[in-house]
């Protein structure tokens, strides 16, 4: 498989699509067109550092000289096949345990390498009804941008994305927190109601304002091709 590089949105989705949708391992690799073993990485990856763990690394990450000489000699030896030692000690390619075995093997010294990497990612915290219908208005009205409408709304990216599709499959109502302290729509006092409206109405019109300003920028695209 070639070293496509995927969005973290992508691999949550997968990920997502997997626990919870009934897909067989295969039936999921066909329909994302992955492979198992990009999805074993993707899923251990999630399973030990949530979100951030799905993000492409921009830094070098950082690797000890003695996890390399380990990584490698437990190769060479035949305790773990290549597979087995980047999973262990989480190494980020094929590629660069195949150097460090090359360097090995060549009698190069393996020396402590790169700068760590840093990754924050909010956590979750507990929401109103109305705070989870203004969040999804807000993140379809950006064009499905989790990351941004998390860091905004000082929530985690899992409850977005959660958020959305729940509110694609079954409506404003689908976003109610059924343990029982949130209030259902026909509950909601005609203020409320009124409020929610006006929050809905003025996030139609900021998704209509940026769906008029694409539309002009690439009307003006097209007249200078002209």
């Amino acid at each position: 498989m070639s070293n496509r590089s995927y969005p973290s949105d992508f691999k949550y989705e997968v990920i997502m699509a997997y626990q919870n949708e009934g897909y067989s391992l295969r039936q999921l690799c066909f329909k994302y067109q992955i492979s198992k073993n990009t999805f074993y990485k993707w899923k251990e990856k999630f399973e030990k550092e949530g979100l951030s763990g799905l993000e492409e690394s921009k830094t070098w990450k950082r690797y000890s000289k003695e996890l390399k000489v380990r990584a490698v000699e437990e190769y060479l030896s035949g305790e773990y096949s290549q597979d087995e030692a980047i999973r262990k000690y989480d190494i980020s390619s094929h590629s660069v345990l195949q150097r460090w075995i090359k360097q090995y093997n060549g009698h190069r010294e393996l020396k402590n390498t790169g700068k760590g990497r840093t990754s924050s990612m909010t956590k979750g915290r507990k929401t109103t009804w109305e705070e989870r219908i203004e969040i999804v208005q807000d993140t379809l009205a950006n064009d499905k941008n989790y990351q941004e409408s998390a860091k905004k709304h000082q929530v985690s990216y899992q409850q977005v994305y959660q958020w959305v599709r729940k509110y694609e499959a079954g409506g404003w109502d689908a976003l109610q927190d059924r343990r029982g302290l949130s209030k259902s729509e026909e509950e909601l006092t005609p203020e409320e109601k009124m409020k929610l409206e006006i929050r809905r109405i003025e996030k139609e019109n900021e998704r209509l304002r940026t769906e008029n300003a694409f539309l002009k920028k690439l009307e003006e695209i097209e007249r200078r091709r002209k």
